[in-house]
């Protein structure tokens, strides 16, 4: 059996288990790795290669400054004082909820985002008399976009970064993916405003989730500390700053891990801390895919599965049909399982794909992710989805019908804005 079909069976068996999750998605990651090395595809010293790539250092920063801004109550004196802003009525608060959440998430953990935000937008409703089912989902879905918006905003940003700096490319730069995600946030944000927010329940807000919300909010002010806050927010603008302006001398993982080692030498947050805000699955996932996308260029896998696709196309496809057709995908799967497994699990046959057509990857690559972001169908696509489930009273086809209609202005949107920004045969 050749090198390539057994690197195609292993990532069939990855790509089955991703979607059931019938093992831990970190488990599966580092497992196709390791069989990979064992049956001689990859060299074994290269099966944990991952771990020591430069994207795992700036993952575990950026999630230690993230776990910061919750830790301080910096995330929710912000939220706090921008719903005061926007005022109590059902459209105002609303635009205020999905505003504040894109622009925290667009730096910090989207899970993390919604947790801290939702005490403040339930002990509103409850105060204004809003059904929560009004506002919770579009808290979610506002801080999903606003992941799109940097680099470090999502896992798949990063991931689909990664993947163009291993296969030689040149990576996507820190505000990069502002010229999609700015746009798909103001178009989402509209969206729900105007549309969306006819297609959501009308569910009572429950005594329960009003006494725990009330509870949250009351635990997390006890914790805030403005000494604390204003070291937060002065860390994370400086770290932003020197990632936008990408010195070479001073790296973005250089960049992320100082402003991790501030915050921690300031006692803004706990070394406990620190190591409980890593999103440990997220770092062995990505550890344990780089290998996989190293096996399947040198074996050939990648480009079996990039000419099966383009044939399927009709041989010479257009850029813009592959964009558009691995935009469908990733965002199909991207409903039923993690968005950063389905960036690792697409990236390296994008890159393929984009080689076997003689396109630039960066379109192809840009698609994969922002597709995988847009998680709104379903309750179990992504975390914030799964953690307003309960406090919005929400049924499954509830995602189904707000949800699914912002995917579909996704799709057009960025279909709209990804080649003219990066051109699928630039310099021509």
């Amino acid at each position: 059996m050749s090198p390539a079909i057994i690197t195609l069976i292993v990532l069939g068996i990855v790509a089955v288990l991703f979607i059931t999750e019938a093992v831990p998605l970190a488990i599966t990651a580092m497992g196709g790795a390791i069989s990979l090395g064992i049956l001689g595809i990859i060299p074994m010293n290269t099966v944990f290669s991952g771990l020591s790539n430069s994207t795992v250092v700036l993952f575990a920063g950026m999630f230690v400054i993230g776990a910061a801004m919750f830790h301080t109550g910096l995330a929710q004196k912000v939220g706090t004082t921008v719903v005061r802003i926007v005022g109590t009525s059902e459209g105002g608060l609303m635009f205020g909820t999905m505003a504040i959440a894109a622009v925290i998430s667009s730096v910090s953990s989207n899970t993390g985002t919604t947790a801290a935000l939702m005490p403040v937008v339930l002990g509103i409703c409850a105060v204004a008399g809003i059904p929560a089912s009004r506002q919770m989902m579009p808290l979610a879905f506002g801080a999903g976009l606003g992941g799109i918006i940097t680099l470090v905003g999502t896992p798949p940003n990063i991931i689909a970064a990664g993947a163009l700096k291993n296969a030689g490319y040149q990576p996507f730069g820190f505000f990069e993916f502002a010229w999609i995600g700015v746009p798909l946030t103001v178009v989402g944000i509209l969206y729900m405003m105007f549309v969306g927010k006819y297609l959501l329940p009308k569910a009572d807000l429950s005594v329960d989730v009003v006494i725990d919300a009330e509870a949250a909010k009351e635990a997390m002010a006890s914790n805030a500390d403005p000494t604390k806050m204003w070291i937060t927010a002065l860390t994370l603008i400086g770290v932003v700053v020197v990632m936008a302006l990408d010195l070479k001398m001073f790296t973005l993982e250089i960049a992320a891990v100082c402003g991790a080692i501030i915050l921690i030498l300031t006692k803004c947050l706990s070394e406990k801390q620190a190591y409980q805000g890593i999103d440990w699955v997220t770092i062995l996932l990505f550890a344990g895919m780089m290998p996989i996308a190293t096996a399947m260029d040198k074996s050939g896998a990648g480009k079996l599965i990039a000419d099966a696709v383009v044939n399927l196309m009709g041989g010479s496809p257009s850029p813009i049909f592959v964009t558009a057709v691995l935009f469908a995908l990733s965002g199909g799967l991207t409903q039923f399982m993690s968005n950063t497994a389905c960036t690792a699990l697409l990236a390296p046959i994008g890159i393929s794909i984009a080689k076997s057509i003689g396109a630039s990857p960066h379109a192809v690559l840009m698609a994969i992710a922002v597709a995988a972001s847009c998680a709104f169908s379903t309750p179990v696509g992504t975390p914030p989805n799964t953690l307003v489930l309960g406090p919005g009273n929400y049924k499954f086809m509830d995602y189904v019908k707000a949800g699914t209609g912002l995917v579909i202005v996704c799709f057009i949107v960025s279909l709209i804005i990804i080649p003219m920004v990066w051109p699928f045969f630039p310099g021509k």
